[in-house]
């Protein structure tokens, strides 16, 4: 494509959906959805798109029954340990956003495995946030900043200072967001990084969406005139 956004994120939703309307269990959707993930990162790359931010598992979603959460975190150690494995061919970087509190000790050195074999990688930097809010995101940024205030560190608070607490530090913010299944919502995602972003939804459930589908979402965006609050 002639012109492709910086950095496009997804909310990846409708697995479920895809699944009950095939009366399969749901982890058959959430099984097709990483498959989807991994060949959306892949056309990603391919067409120069820099940053993915992936909406993998959120806050919230510990209250979904212990079933289907044991399911994706499984799922979640399959993709990291692959990822680790192809890490140097690939040449994409990972980062992961979130906390780890709440998460495995397997899955938290999976991923500080990750980070680290892919942090020199020059191509393609892929963000996952994993027991990720956009609320939680922005009170441990604010935390952080009383506690160097309280050690006596000063501080004019701008935009950019507060920028430099949160999870995405040194990620440009995202130019496209992209959310699946037709629910018109952010349900609590980059509160912060998405005050300029442009939104497109589509009915797609996540399993389904291909990489035609996302080339026509990058066509509407190329013919869409970002203004960020300019008239």
């Amino acid at each position: 494509m002639s012109y492709v956004p910086k950095h496009v994120a997804f909310i990846m939703d409708g697995n479920g959906r895809w699944a009950k309307a095939r009366n399969l269990p749901r982890s058959a959707g959430h099984k097709k959805g990483s498959q989807t993930l991994r060949e959306i990162v892949e056309y990603c790359a391919e067409i120069g798109i820099q940053y993915v931010t992936a909406y993998t598992f959120s806050t919230e979603n510990w209250s979904r029954p212990k079933e289907e959460i044991d399911g994706i975190m499984s799922l979640l150690e399959d993709y990291l340990d692959d990822a680790i494995k192809k890490s140097k061919k690939r040449n994409i970087k990972v980062i992961v956003i979130g906390k780890k509190d709440g998460l495995s000790n397997s899955i938290v050195n999976k991923i500080q495995k990750l980070e680290s074999k892919t942090k020199d990688n020059s191509g393609l930097c892929v963000i996952f946030a994993i027991n990720y809010g956009g609320r939680d995101e922005i009170i441990r940024a604010t935390n952080k900043i009383l506690a160097q205030i309280q050690s006596g560190i000063s501080y004019e608070i701008t935009s950019e200072i507060f920028s430099d607490f949160l999870d995405t530090k040194g990620i440009p913010d995202p130019d496209f967001l992209i959310r699946t299944s037709g629910e018109l919502r952010i349900s609590n995602f980059l509160l912060w990084q998405l005050a300029y972003t442009e939104f497109y939804f589509t009915d797609k459930h996540w399993p389904d969406f291909s990489k035609t589908d996302l080339d026509l979402a990058l066509l509407e965006y190329i013919q869409r005139k970002r203004r960020f609050g300019k008239a």
